[in-house]
C-alpha cells in the first residue's frame, strides 16, 4: 500500500475510487482484508487530513457522478472528520487536557509491549506491526485495536491516542483524539465501544479467530466537564502582506494570494511538537509541501529545521490559513500570548458553516448533511 504525496495523485485515486469502488462501498467498507487488499475503501483519509483535497470537494465529486441516496453513507464517513474539527472546535480545552494528561502517564513495561506488538494477542500485534510500516489502518480495526488497548489490556487511552498520532498518515487532533474518548466511553458519556471476538473473525474475513479479550468491559469515567465555546471569525483588521500555511491545510489556493509579497509554509519539527511524529510521518508531510510549492503558480517559501522561529522573531504580523486546534495552533498561540506575534486568521466559510451543527452528536451534524450540500452547491 502506497500513498501518493501530490495533488494529482491524490485526485486520480479520488476518481478512481468514484469510477470503480463506491458502489460496493456500503457493502464491504466493514471488511479489513489486509493492508495489500484496500479496494473497498478510499485510503483519502491521508489526503484529506492535510486538505490536499478537501472534504468538500470530494463530496461534490462524488455527488456529481451519484444521488445522494446511493452514496449516502460515504459521504457521511468524510463529513465525520469535518464533525469532529467543529467539535473540537467548540470546546479546545478536550485538546489541552489530552496533551495535559499525557505528561502525567509514565512509560512502563506494559505500554512498551504493546507498542512493540509483544502482547498475548496476536491480531493486535499484527496490526501494530501494520501500523508501523504503512503508517495507516482500517477504520474498524483501529476501533478493535483501541478497545483492545483500553480494556483488555487496561492501558491509558491517552497513550494510544498518542501512539496514532505519532505513527498514522492521517492523523489529526480531532478525529485522532476524539475517537478514542468515544471507544473510551467519555466522548458519549456511558457508550464505549465494546470489540468482540466473533466481530473481529467476521469482519477480517477468518483471518484471526477465538480471540481472548475483556468484551463486558465497562465505560470509562471522565468527570470533567466542557462548557461550548463561540467560534470567533471576527476580522481583527490586520492587514498583512505575509501568508503563513501549515501542512495540515494545504488547500490555500482558495484565498486571494496576490496581495501577500511573502507566503511561507511551515512545517513544525518534532522539538516543537507536544506529540512527537514517526520520522516516516514528518517525511509525508513534507513530500507534500514540496510537491504543492513545486506545483503551485506562486514563490512559496518552505520553512523548517526550526527556522520558522527566526522568521517568527523578524516578522511580526501575519495571515495564517487557519490551522484548527491541534499541534500547529497550540505552537501560535504559544506565541501570540507572549506578545511576539499578531495573528489573522484566514478561515473556509463552509467550515464555518458546518461547524455550527457540531455543538451535539452526529446524529444532528448527519441530519444537516442536506442542508450543507445545498447551501454550498456540492451536488
Amino acid at each position: 500500500m502506497k500513498f501518493e504525496t501530490t495533488r494529482k495523485g491524490a485526485l486520480d485515486k479520488l476518481d478512481h475510487f468514484i469510477e470503480n469502488e463506491i458502489s460496493n462501498y456500503n457493502f464491504k467498507r466493514n471488511f479489513d482484508f489486509g493492508p495489500k487488499k484496500r479496494e473497498n475503501t478510499s485510503c483519502l483519509s491521508p489526503y484529506i487530513a492535510h486538505r490536499l483535497i478537501n472534504e468538500y470537494e470530494t463530496i461534490k465529486k462524488v455527488l456529481k457522478k451519484y444521488p445522494y441516496q446511493k452514496v449516502e453513507k460515504y459521504v457521511q464517513e468524510v463529513f465525520w472528520r469535518v464533525y469532529w474539527k467543529g467539535w473540537l472546535e467548540l470546546r479546545p480545552k478536550v485538546w489541552t487536557d489530552f496533551v495535559e494528561d499525557l505528561k502525567n502517564i509514565k512509560e512502563n513495561e506494559k505500554l512498551d509491549q504493546a507498542k512493540n506488538g509483544e502482547t498475548e494477542i496476536d491480531c493486535f500485534n499484527d496490526w501494530v506491526k501494520e501500523l508501523k510500516e504503512f503508517n495507516y489502518l482500517h477504520n474498524h480495526t483501529r476501533m478493535w485495536f483501541a478497545s483492545i488497548w483500553i480494556f483488555t489490556l487496561k492501558l491509558p487511552w491517552q497513550k494510544g491516542a498518542e501512539f496514532f498520532l505519532r505513527h498514522l498518515y492521517d492523523g489529526d487532533a480531532a478525529s485522532n483524539t476524539l475517537s478514542w474518548r468515544w471507544v473510551a466511553g467519555i466522548q458519549t458519556k456511558g457508550k464505549n465501544y465494546v470489540a468482540q471476538s466473533w466481530n473481529i473473525e467476521k469482519f477480517t474475513n477468518n483471518r484471526y479467530q477465538k480471540i481472548k479479550l475483556n468484551d463486558n468491559a465497562v465505560p470509562l469515567v471522565d468527570r470533567r466537564e466542557y462548557n461550548i465555546n463561540q467560534i470567533d471569525n471576527t476580522d481583527n483588521n490586520l492587514t498583512s502582506k505575509n501568508l503563513i500555511f501549515f501542512e495540515n491545510d494545504l488547500n490555500f489556493e482558495k484565498f486571494n494570494l496576490d496581495k501577500y509579497q511573502n507566503i511561507y509554509s511551515i512545517l513544525l519539527d518534532n522539538e516543537h511538537r507536544r506529540i512527537k511524529l514517526d520520522r516516516k510521518v514528518l517525511e509525508f508531510k513534507k513530500k507534500l509541501i514540496e510537491n504543492i510549492i513545486k506545483n503551485s503558480q506562486k514563490n512559496i517559501k518552505f520553512i523548517s529545521n526550526s527556522n520558522y522561529i527566526d522568521l517568527l522573531n523578524e516578522k511580526k504580523d501575519f495571515d495564517v490559513i487557519y490551522p484548527s486546534v491541534g499541534e500547529n495552533k497550540s505552537f501560535l498561540n504559544n506565541l501570540i500570548k507572549k506578545g511576539n506575534l499578531k495573528v489573522n486568521f484566514l478561515k473556509d466559510e463552509r467550515d464555518i458553516f458546518c461547524w455550527k451543527f457540531s455543538n451535539k452528536g452526529y446524529f444532528n451534524f448527519k441530519s444537516n448533511i442536506p442542508k450543507i450540500i445545498a447551501s454550498f452547491n456540492l451536488s
